[in-house]
């Protein structure tokens, strides 16, 4: 063995819009999980995933679906709001989020975005 941690994963906690805010995110061989909670709980799992595209026509769209959770519109929006950067970022890496959040305001999301990219390891 060289030493090297099969999985490799950084934390972070903060105050976010003045709730307390956990991220974990780890790097698989094949994906990124990234944990998001304000509740101490895993949440609603995402697979965040980009669309395989004929050509080279640029960053290719995502597609989201909910693997756990409640299935409903905004957390799709969320999804993609949150980790679009993190797939683009990781060579189109498909991306698993965990989220259970209190503050589902747009400058929240803004926030995480920050936190999420503080533990980049992709």
């Amino acid at each position: 063995m060289d030493g090297k941690p099969a999985v490799v994963s950084k934390k972070a906690e903060e105050m976010v819009n003045g709730v307390a805010t956990q991220v974990v995110c780890s790097a698989f061989s094949d994906h990124i999980l990234v944990v998001v909670t304000q509740y101490g709980k895993m949440g609603t799992l995402v697979s965040v995933s980009p669309n395989a595209m004929s050509g080279d026509l640029g960053t290719p769209s995502l597609t989201t679906k909910v693997l756990l959770g409640k299935d409903e519109p905004l957390i799709h929006v969320f999804a993609k709001n949150l980790v679009t950067f993190v797939s683009q970022e990781s060579k189109n890496k498909p991306v698993l989020l965990s989220m259970a959040l209190k503050d589902k305001s747009v400058d929240s999301i803004k926030a995480l975005r920050d936190v999420i990219r503080s533990c980049q390891v992709w």
